[in-house]
């Protein structure tokens, strides 16, 4: 059989493949946080038809002559690039200017508990395996005050502890905002300030973000949650804007960063490859047609 036709065959399954990621790209134009994906090809082991040979004293060298064998997926990214930000003027509609994610969880799985006696969980997350990072920063409040996402997912941070004898304290847990406040704010430092129902500021907490030596390396799991892998590198928590995390905005929220102009351009260019390959195709078959009628 020609090799014409296997690289073919190889070039349009990687279209396809390209073409599939293009139109998740698109079905998440208006997704909130979402990371837009790119497929980079390479190609495949070419076959040898002769070596190269080094130039004599009569005569000059002689380059290899190769076949190649079609192309392969290289790489299917997650491009992290910054979207924009959309005003909502919701309080705790949050988006993040600059790297870093947002970390989630649940109170069973995420770090073991401890419950202070205002109603407060704190714990260890830094050492667990089950947080999972976002960039959409839609949250909202439980009925207990817990800052959580549409899935219920709890907004980690550093939680603010009075133990009613004026000793403030501060350990990794939930961020929670009394239900009785009578409004509450978020700054860009995370810091989660409400008044009470004296007309006092407090402190509920200030929410902490993760950043990763390499972005591109986490897993995308769905619900616009990520996890880390082995090749993203340890979470670093920090404060926002700090440590070269990104500064937290309220009432906004990250859009996408899929480009549709972009995304439609490419879809033609992904078009026209598939339809060239299929076209290769054809044209080995008609070869092969006509070396089979050879025998009339």
């Amino acid at each position: 059989m020609l090799r014409s036709m296997y690289s073919g065959i190889s070039g349009m399954k990687n279209f396809q493949t390209k073409l599939d990621v293009i139109g998740n790209n698109i079905a998440n134009v208006n997704t909130y946080g979402y990371k837009k994906g790119r497929v980079m090809f390479k190609d495949l082991v070419s076959q040898q038809i002769a070596g190269a040979s080094a130039s004599t004293d009569t005569r000059g060298g002689v380059n290899p002559k190769q076949v190649g064998l079609g192309s392969q997926l290289a790489s299917i990214d997650s491009v992290h690039t910054q979207g924009s930000l959309q005003t909502t003027g919701r309080s705790l509609d949050l988006a993040l200017s600059g790297d870093g994610f947002f970390m989630l969880g649940t109170l069973t799985e995420n770090f073991d508990a401890i419950k202070l006696n205002n109603n407060q969980f704190a714990g260890n997350y830094t050492a667990s395996a089950d947080v999972s990072y976002t960039r959409a920063g839609n949250f909202y409040m439980d009925k207990e005050g817990y800052v959580v996402n549409g899935d219920g997912l709890f907004v980690l941070g550093q939680a603010t502890h009075d133990d009613g004898a004026g000793n403030i304290t501060n350990a990794p847990g939930l961020i929670k905002i009394p239900t009785d406040a009578k409004s509450f704010s978020i700054g860009t430092d995370g810091t989660v300030n409400y008044v009470d129902n004296l007309g006092n500021l407090q402190v509920a907490g200030q929410l902490e973000v993760a950043k990763f030596a390499n972005s591109g390396g986490l897993e995308k799991v769905g619900g616009n949650l990520f996890k880390d892998t082995a090749n993203s590198g340890l979470p670093v928590f920090s404060v926002p804007g700090e440590a070269g995390s990104g500064t937290i905005v309220a009432g906004t929220l990250e859009m996408s960063n899929v480009d549709l102009s972009e995304e439609f351009t490419e879809m033609i260019t992904t078009q026209r490859g598939f339809q060239a390959n299929t076209r290769i195709i054809t044209t080995s078959d008609e070869i092969l047609q006509e070396l089979v009628n050879l025998k009339r």
